[in-house]
């Protein structure tokens, strides 16, 4: 439990840091933004629910992924772990209008910022494990 909120954590500071910093990448709530019925119309709701559904794909896809993806992993020395979490993003981009990311540089900006916070948090949360 306590990495699944760290992971939605890391996604929401990640994308709000990424929206900051990286010119490209856009995130705007539209007057019909809604979810199941749930409207969004401020732009700290859709921070939250961006940050939650990469969360979800980060905590439930990217074990899958890393798993079919293991011999590539190993032939790269881990570096291709980086293309699934751009992968993840990229994916989270195509499917909800409200997130716009240019493919390439902003792309992997943004990876570069949300892998770079995990790395923290989960440095942090294995100091108080101990």
């Amino acid at each position: 439990m306590k990495r699944l909120l760290s992971q939605i954590i890391v996604a929401v500071l990640g994308l709000w840091l990424a929206s900051q910093f990286v010119s490209g990448v856009v995130i705007r709530a539209y007057p019909e933004s809604n979810f199941f019925g749930i409207s969004l119309t401020e732009q700290w709701q859709i921070f939250l629910f961006l940050g939650i559904v990469l969360g979800l794909l980060n905590y439930f896809v990217k074990p899958i992924l890393k798993t079919l993806s293991l011999p590539l992993e190993i032939l790269t020395l881990g570096l291709f772990n980086l293309i699934i979490n751009a992968g993840l993003i990229w994916l989270l981009d195509k499917i909800f209008d409200e997130l716009y990311i240019p493919l390439f540089l902003p792309l992997v900006y943004t990876t570069l910022i949300i892998w770079g916070l995990n790395i923290v948090i989960e440095f942090f949360l294995a100091k108080n494990a101990e």
